[in-house]
């Protein structure tokens, strides 16, 4: 008998385990396939939505076909699936839109990669082909893109265009118009910035989609004014806080103090209190007329600074007085010592507003012109939260937009220009590479494909017959999803941001190379608690 000498070594501890070669890519391939397949329905104007519930208690249920968000929210462990999860996160980071089909592209160029390496072609031949053909894509893509931000009404109009390509696969395709109208006015006002913060979006249930509204002069802020106090208050100086409010009851936590009666006890009150009144006092000494406070203000400030005219509105959330204080522009205070170095916010008036069964105090007349209020209606809470994430995608667009300011057109179009390029660039080389450019065209042109599919189109007539129209030079014809046919996405308006499709396009190729590099997965032994 022969002993263990020639059993495998195991490098790894119990429990570790390790993929190699052929089986590690194909596990990576699939698992990277399956993500893109999740997601590839919901892509296009007539994509279908997802019901994601969570296994947490109450089970939340939220609707949606926002790529990120599904994405999010799904649990994995295959390691190449969640290359293009994180892929999918960071275009909705940089440019807000485009998160689906950034990972049904990659998922498009790694099936066709698979195809090419089961012929028994080098990875690393593929890559190389792969990154010739982004190349020339990338050139006929930045080709293909106009800039019209020199003719402000003809930029507008491209602003609002993207905002109805980009709302017209999403919940709000019905009232795209509206809702394109509200995103770019509010975009505009930012005046190329792009700190989304200054546009508040406050979602209400009730109504219906059509009566969400945009604030231009005003901020809302969801909260009351406190009892007692003015409701509606002019030329308003606000002093926004963030300091404990709620002292006229005894803390002293973790001491004890020995009294002999309790009239004692009395005067610790009495002198918790006087603390308490010379705080307002210092408070007064600033010259507001308005005392916005992060936390809680107790009933006796609160009478006291309502005796003196003073409107008081407390537990202005976090972001509430962020948000306020970058608003009214003034300073966030915490210590009341140096009245003369404080900057009060100021704004022309402060009312309280009805919106639905709702009450919200609205500041109008704001120094900072740039802030504006977007009131959400919707039939039920899934509604509302998917009309807020679409509503966000668009505004992430136009406000990277603005700044980088070239559009392209929809539709599938710009997918059957770049695999043209590609096609016409692979002619020039002479490698294996060629094989490997091919593919990219044909993932690039299986884009527009899954739109046509999603709609219950024939995707390979439609697909044919655009291919063919572009080999005639017409370069900015797309797929028309209404009527389900071709048309000149130039003349519908349909159009879409360069910067979201170039990134789509440079985050998905890259994210494929980097999958298709993998022949060896490693996987660590779990760790072991005590006595397990």
């Amino acid at each position: 008998m022969m002993g263990d000498a020639f059993s495998p070594v195991n490098l790894f501890e119990e429990g570790g385990q390790e993929a190699k070669g052929e089986h590690a890519r194909m596990a990576s391939i699939v698992g990277a396939l399956a993500i893109a397949d999740l997601v590839k329905t919901s892509l296009g104007p007539k994509g279908m939505d997802k019901i994601l519930q969570s296994a947490g208690r109450g089970q939340a249920v939220s609707v949606t076909n926002d790529g990120a968000t599904i994405l999010k929210s799904v649990l994995i462990d295959n390691p190449a699936a969640k290359v293009l999860i994180d892929i999918s996160k960071v275009q909705d980071d940089e440019v807000g839109d485009g998160t689906t089909s950034v990972c049904v592209l990659a998922g498009e160029f790694l099936r066709h990669a698979q195809e090419l390496i089961e012929k028994k072609m080098h990875p690393q031949t593929v890559v190389a082909g792969y990154r010739l053909a982004r190349a020339a894509a990338y050139k006929a893509l930045e080709a293909a893109a106009v800039d019209h931000s020199a003719d402000s009404a003809k930029f507008r109009e491209d602003l609002i265009n993207i905002a109805k390509t980009t709302l017209s696969s999403k919940v709000l395709a019905q009232d795209k118009d509206l809702f394109a109208e509200i995103a770019v006015n509010a975009v505009l006002k930012l005046r190329g910035s792009t700190n989304l913060d200054q546009i508040q979006i406050i979602k209400r249930n009730g109504g219906t989609l059509r009566d969400s509204y945009l604030d231009p002069d005003g901020f809302l802020l969801d909260k009351k004014i406190g009892v007692g106090c003015p409701k509606r208050m002019e030329k308003c100086k606000v002093l926004v806080a963030n300091t404990p409010m709620d002292t006229d009851k005894v803390k002293i936590y973790g001491s004890k103090v020995k009294v002999d009666s309790v009239a004692k006890v009395a005067e610790i009150e009495a002198a918790e209190k006087k603390k308490m009144l010379d705080k307002v006092d210092r408070i007064m000494a600033h010259g507001c007329n308005v005392f916005v406070n992060r936390q809680l203000i107790y009933n006796l400030p609160e009478q006291r600074l309502a005796d003196n005219g003073i409107m008081s509105i407390e537990h202005a959330d976090f972001d509430g007085t962020e948000r306020l204080a970058l608003v009214l522009d003034g300073d966030i205070v915490s210590t009341f010592e140096t009245p003369d170095q404080v900057k009060l916010g100021e704004c022309e008036l402060i009312e309280e507003v009805m919106i639905g069964e709702d009450k919200l105090v609205r500041f109008s007349g704001c120094p900072n012109s740039q802030a504006s209020s977007i009131v959400i209606r919707g039939a039920n809470t899934h509604v509302v939260d998917e009309a807020h994430r679409s509503l966000h995608d668009a505004l992430c667009v136009l406000s990277q937009t603005v700044k980088s300011s070239s559009v392209v057109p929809g539709g599938g179009a710009t997918e059957m220009l770049m695999a043209q390029a590609v096609e016409e660039a692979s002619k020039t080389v002479s490698g294996k590479q060629v094989l490997a450019m091919e593919a990219y065209a044909r993932a690039l042109r299986a884009m527009p494909m899954h739109i046509a599919d999603n709609a219950g189109y024939d995707s390979a007539e439609l697909v044919s017959g655009l291919r063919a129209k572009h080999y005639e030079g017409h370069h900015t014809w797309g797929l028309e999803m209404n009527s389900g046919g071709l048309a000149d996405m130039t003349e519908l308006g349909i159009c879409e941001a360069f910067k979201v499709k170039s990134q789509v396009l440079l985050s998905a190729s890259e994210a494929a190379e980097m999958i298709l590099r993998v022949d060896d997965i490693v996987q660590c032994a779990p760790r072991r608690q005590d006595g397990q």
